[in-house]
């Protein structure tokens, strides 16, 4: 089988791992990470955050959607995973030369938080919408929830409180979020003396790479794996993201917080119709129940705001209520998606 697939953020890409590895003798071809084989560009060329960050990659994502379009007469079907900004204009392409092709679109566009005139698209140009949030269907009439993936990835989940003396620290896995919040971080970090702390590091940043972001680090054990750091840590202070998902499903009691450019976020607050930020939270608010942990935003990012919800936090509480969130997920998604894939 030969699968055009579009896969430009670091989850997107720890997601489609697994399905990769139980497709026998599939060939892929498209925008993913280079460990899976040669991409027509690495998904690294794609990462960016923010509105005003994405303005330099345009002329280059319109040349990786022609080149790909033209693409999709050579395989037998078509894979995209989240990022609508390139994965939607992609879709539109390719069905306009080629509408015969299966577009799979996996891990769909928040339309319950901004745009919800996307579904209108994707349902347009897409053959197939794989969901991961079991409330999506309140938005989409054509979408099935496959279940998450996080749960098939997720290798244990605490059964009782932790009192490790271990903290764990995710300022991000995009450069200038890393850059805005971890210097925050190590005041944080020196604050807590008597602990143990652990940096967790992206994987696909190298040596290089790490000592540009991060500069000093002396006062952290260092992490490559988001599930190894949580399993030692009795509390976690992380960056807005997927991380913030992980950790709950864990089982490990955290403090979500995020800085955006002024810009960013005075868009985000007139177009984004949610109370909450973290994926957790915003599940819960769906299933009209309180939400699970504490969100500092902007100037409310601070060291004394950190502290407080580190020392303040009911370990028990969120076990409690972390139990109640797998429930709401039911099951991983990658045995759905190759059912999907082959049939």
């Amino acid at each position: 089988m030969k699968l055009l697939i579009s896969a430009l953020e670091p989850s997107a890409n720890l997601h489609l791992e697994p399905i990769l590895n139980a497709l026998d003798s599939c060939e892929i071809y498209g925008v993913f990470d280079e460990r899976f084989g040669k991409p027509v560009m690495p998904s690294k060329a794609f990462s960016i955050m923010g509105f005003l960050d994405a303005l330099p990659k345009i002329r280059k994502a319109k040349k990786a959607i022609k080149v790909m379009a033209r693409m999709s007469f050579f395989v037998d079907k078509v894979i995209l995973i989240d990022s609508p900004a390139f994965n939607l204009p992609l879709a539109k392409a390719i069905k306009t030369i080629n509408p015969n092709v299966p577009i799979i679109y996996y891990i769909l566009p928040k339309v319950w938080a901004w745009k919800p005139k996307r579904v209108k698209e994707m349902e347009k140009y897409c053959d197939v919408l794989a969901s991961i949030f079991p409330f999506e269907d309140q938005f989409y009439t054509k979408s099935t929830y496959v279940g998450n993936p996080l749960l098939d990835e997720i290798p244990l989940f605490k059964l009782q409180a932790d009192n490790s003396g271990i903290v764990a620290f995710l300022p991000g896995s995009r450069k200038s979020e890393i850059k805005t919040l971890f210097p925050i971080y190590k005041e944080v970090a020196a604050k807590l003396v008597d602990k143990e702390k652990i940096l967790v590091i992206p994987p696909h940043f190298d040596y290089r790479e790490i000592a540009e972001i991060y500069g000093d680090i002396h006062d952290f054990k260092i992490c490559r794996n988001t599930y190894e750091a949580f399993a030692k840590s009795e509390f976690a202070f992380i960056c807005s993201g997927t991380a913030t998902l992980e950790a709950a499903l864990v089982g490990v009691p955290f403090v979500l917080a995020y800085r955006a450019k002024a810009i960013d976020f005075w868009i985000a607050k007139h177009f984004v119709k949610l109370t909450h930020v973290g994926l957790a939270n915003i599940l819960f608010d769906f299933a009209n129940k309180s939400s699970l942990h504490e969100e500092l935003l902007q100037e409310e990012v601070s060291v004394e705001g950190l502290l407080h919800a580190y020392k303040s936090v009911d370990k028990e509480a969120f076990l409690t209520q972390a139990k109640e969130l797998r429930g709401m997920l039911k099951q991983g998604s990658t045995e759905a998606m190759i059912s999907i894939i082959k049939a």
